[in-house]
């Protein structure tokens, strides 16, 4: 069960795009996550509507493993894991590190 939500700020712990932070736009099936203005890439698509037009070069980001970004801390401004609490008698995500509710 993935501890991420769409709508998240995260930020990216390994691979090329290390460092960066970005918005979750979407959680894909088999662990997977993707992060708008991370892991970009290049790709030739032509306009559905018409069909004759050249095609054009558009940049999109592709997706990375859950494992490789973490929820940003709000407080600390650091990745941290995420675990559950109660508050008010509704259950809320809680940040590790801080232990802000996110």
């Amino acid at each position: 069960m993935a501890k991420l939500k769409q709508g998240d700020i995260v930020i990216v712990r390994a691979g090329g795009s290390r460092g960066l932070k970005g918005k979750v736009l979407e959680l894909l099936p088999g662990d997977k996550v993707v992060v708008e203005g991370v892991n970009l890439r290049k790709k030739m698509m032509r306009s559905k509507a018409d069909k004759k037009a050249k095609p054009e070069m558009i940049e999109r980001p592709y997706p990375l493993h859950i494992s490789n970004v973490g929820v940003l801390d709000a407080k600390s401004g650091q990745a941290t894991r995420v675990g559950y609490g109660v508050d008010k008698g509704k259950k809320v995500r809680i940040a590790k590190k801080s232990g802000a509710t996110i």
